[in-house]
């Protein structure tokens, strides 16, 4: 028996999420028809692409453009920390272990869920390294199978562009196949201290063979 055709729709549109399949679509759906709370989700959801954008600088979202911490001028300018997603950003935020700027990618090198390079924010963080005085970058997306594809791809893009900032990556004390988000303060501080300059793989030099 098939749903009736405004519930299949909000199955659909539950599927649309990264890493939510059918069976967990439809137990949102259910979830939404019986909870009265979650029939406030339409009008939130509503609210938030309203109200709010991608900061022009860092491209983490924000109320205000630019965001307050790229409009902060007590941090260090010169240094730009590179992650993947906006929690991020929150999760180095309350560790309170690094001053400098962000920089968010908005998602990883993910071909499976359709993300590839194009639909990351690596040109505006080209752009503006060329356009300003940055000194190092630093590659702090996750330490896996995707984010270590995606550290490669920021450091082509630069080296692609002829820009120079020191290139460093958190120090591998981070746990293998882990987020950044769930990591505590102690854990970032050490991978912050330790990070490392990064270079091309060996073979994966200009003019190698695949």
């Amino acid at each position: 028996m098939a749903y009736p055709e405004p519930l299949e729709r909000l199955i659909e549109a539950f599927e649309r999420f990264p890493g939510v399949g059918r069976r967990t679509a439809e137990r949102l759906a259910f979830h939404a028809l019986r909870d009265a709370k979650a029939r406030a989700l339409p009008e939130v959801l509503e609210r938030a692409v309203r109200e709010t954008r991608l900061c022009s600088e860092c491209s983490n979202v924000t109320l205000g453009d630019p965001c307050p911490l790229c409009s902060d001028g007590r941090r260090d300018a010169s240094t730009i920390c590179v992650v993947e997603q906006p929690r991020d950003v929150e999760a180095l935020e309350r560790a309170g272990v690094y001053r400098g700027r962000y920089h968010v990618l908005m998602g990883a090198l993910n071909p499976a869920e359709g993300s590839d390079e194009g639909s990351l924010t690596i040109p505006r963080l080209v752009a503006r390294v060329r356009a300003g005085a940055v000194a190092e970058v630093i590659l702090a997306t996750d330490p896996d199978a995707e984010g270590e594809a995606t550290a490669l791809a920021v450091l082509e893009a630069l080296e692609r562009a002829g820009l120079a900032p020191r290139v460093t990556r958190l120090a591998r004390g981070l746990p293998a196949g882990s987020a950044i988000e769930y990591l505590h303060r102690g854990i970032l501080e050490d991978a912050l201290d330790g990070r490392r300059p990064v270079g091309r793989p060996a073979g994966r030099g200009r003019g190698a063979s695949a």
